[in-house]
């Protein structure tokens, strides 16, 4: 059987379009993300992180050197900041009070007001009270023992 010029530039331009998109694929897709938060008192860090927000905690008790705390897929490694080298970029200097400076750490839930409840009904103090934003999601903040600044957010439907 003999292609047509057209069939012959058809089955090139396909070639050619599978071709790019293999290259303009993320080299890695199973990408995920952990944050580690330094604390100057771990155990108090894993509490308000598994009692508050209801993450569970990897192992069996309180890692003091390390501990991880789960929530869906949220991974958070909880470190002391005593351990960081005293010239780590990350080290808290003398007259510095607040941690995470220029970033907001972003919860999505699926029931943003069940967790809101839950936080009011723990005595946590809550930073900014829950409100529908103009963006079209509902949110309240908090600030965490170490001062890590929170948003526990609605997902975008």
């Amino acid at each position: 059987m003999k292609l047509s010029k057209i069939h012959i530039v058809i089955i090139f331009l396909c070639l050619l379009i599978t071709i790019f998109s293999f290259m303009n694929k993320p080299q890695d897709s199973n990408a995920s993300l952990r944050l580690e938060l330094f604390s100057s008192n771990v155990e108090r860090s894993v509490n308000f992180y598994s009692k508050i927000l209801n993450f569970s905690i990897e192992g069996d008790s309180i890692n003091q050197s390390y501990q991880q705390v789960i929530n869906g897929a949220v991974i958070l490694g909880i470190g002391p900041e005593a351990k960081l080298p005293g010239d780590h970029y990350l080290k808290l200097k003398e007259n510095d009070s607040r941690r995470g400076i220029g970033v907001e750490i972003v919860l999505e839930v699926d029931d943003v007001l069940s967790v809101y409840q839950r936080v009011k009904r723990s005595g946590y103090p809550i930073h900014a009270e829950i409100n529908d934003r103009p963006w079209g999601l509902t949110d309240f903040r908090l600030i965490d023992p170490d001062g890590y600044y929170i948003r526990i957010t609605s997902r975008k439907h």
